[in-house]
């Protein structure tokens, strides 16, 4: 289970999700360094917290600190949520639907693969997949690789499945040109992943980054992309704050926005980037392979949200080792899938009810163990391949 933090205020507790993959030891420190700043402030003052939080020391922004502050910043709407006895879409302006449309991952490395884990989705209620497009590619490879990708997506399609196709930064410009086009007739809902390098903001000093079809901090080539072919662009869940998506707005580079909320800055910022998006009729689909507090903070924002198109889900996921969406919930059936969607969350705060011995119980158990770290690819030649 990715981090969890508990903020206690009087008779309410909190629930929030920081992590970011591949580097839990940094969020650690930084959430650390977070809990001496605000302890004894008041838990009510979710703004003013995230204002100082993110804006009190001179260098600011970038995937650890904003990953802590979004833990903290979850952990604040659960706690005035459960105060004031209302589910935190209330206070964001109220639901603007009914219910939430989803997505699963299958994994799988041959189109039978492919096919077994999408009829199993289907069977659980999904509507839509999504799936990775490649393995390892080089900066520009032979076509012949692509070739895969293509009889795979057929398989999804024939059980009359939608399906996103995440390219997972593997594919530089070359290659995810190709891709792109080969894709296009088999009408994916979207595309993601694409790769480009290291993201400049324009707002304050550069940070390390990177996202989408392409990874991000090359606007121009993903909206020179976007001209190219007529599939959706999903992008985002490598860029943290509004202040990173707006050269991508601007540049009309981007279809679907794709924030973390465990890693864009929580509830709060995750709220302003859908108001953002909006006024450039961007949809909002938040990145979301995570926990189940991480998947309630999502649901709270998405149900308020007038631009959201589908959220994604972790359940079942190929990588989830001794433990699931579901492990540390008192209540899982408010995840449970209906013909693509879930209903909206009802109880306060997050609508979640953790299990709080649990979560204790494996802390205990596996604090011994090394943190989660992503494979690494390297090409025949021994050159180093994006992941």
């Amino acid at each position: 289970m990715p981090s969890t933090i508990g903020f206690h205020h009087r008779k309410h507790r909190g629930w929030g999700e920081s992590t970011l993959e591949g580097h839990t030891e940094a969020v650690e420190g930084a959430v650390d360094a977070l809990r001496q700043t605000f302890c004894g402030w008041e838990a009510g003052k979710i703004q003013d917290i995230w204002q100082h939080g993110y804006r009190s020391k001179f260098y600011r922004g970038g995937p650890v600190l904003m990953s802590a502050i979004s833990g903290l910043d979850i952990a604040l709407w659960d706690i005035k949520g459960k105060k004031l006895g209302v589910p935190i879409w209330q206070l964001l302006g109220g639901n603007v639907r009914d219910k939430v449309k989803v997505y699963g991952w299958i994994g799988g490395d041959t189109p039978q693969d492919v096919y077994e884990g999408a009829l199993e989705r289907s069977d659980q209620g999904f509507t839509v997949v999504k799936m990775n497009g490649t393995g390892s590619v080089d900066w520009v490879d032979s076509p012949s690789v692509l070739s895969d990708a293509m009889t795979r997506v057929n398989a999804v399609k024939q059980l009359g499945l939608d399906v996103g196709i995440d390219f997972h930064g593997r594919l530089h410009k070359g290659m995810a040109k190709q891709l792109a086009k080969l894709l296009e007739p088999l009408q994916p809902i979207f595309i993601e992943g694409i790769s480009l390098h290291p993201h400049i903001d324009t707002s304050h000093p550069p940070v390390a980054s990177k996202t989408e079809p392409l990874l991000p901090s090359q606007p121009q080539e993903i909206a020179d992309l976007a001209q190219m072919v007529s599939t959706p662009i999903a992008l985002g869940e490598r860029l943290f704050t509004r202040h990173e998506f707006r050269p991508y707005l601007e540049k009309r580079a981007i279809d679907i926005a794709q924030p973390d909320v465990s890693h864009c800055g929580g509830i709060s910022e995750l709220h302003r980037i859908a108001s953002l998006t909006e006024m450039y009729d961007v949809a909002l689909a938040p990145h979301c392979p995570l926990g189940p507090i991480a998947l309630a903070a999502c649901l709270q924002v998405d149900i308020a949200t007038p631009n959201f198109m589908i959220q994604e889900m972790s359940w079942q996921m190929h990588y989830n080792q001794g433990a699931d969406l579901l492990t540390y919930l008192n209540n899982p059936e408010v995840f449970a899938v209906k013909e693509g969607y879930v209903d909206i969350l009802q109880g306060p705060g997050l609508g979640i009810e953790v299990n709080e011995a649990l979560v204790r119980e494996m802390a205990k158990k596996y604090a011994d163990e090394s943190p989660w770290r992503n494979e690494v690819f390297h090409g025949p030649d021994g050159s180093l391949r994006e992941w």
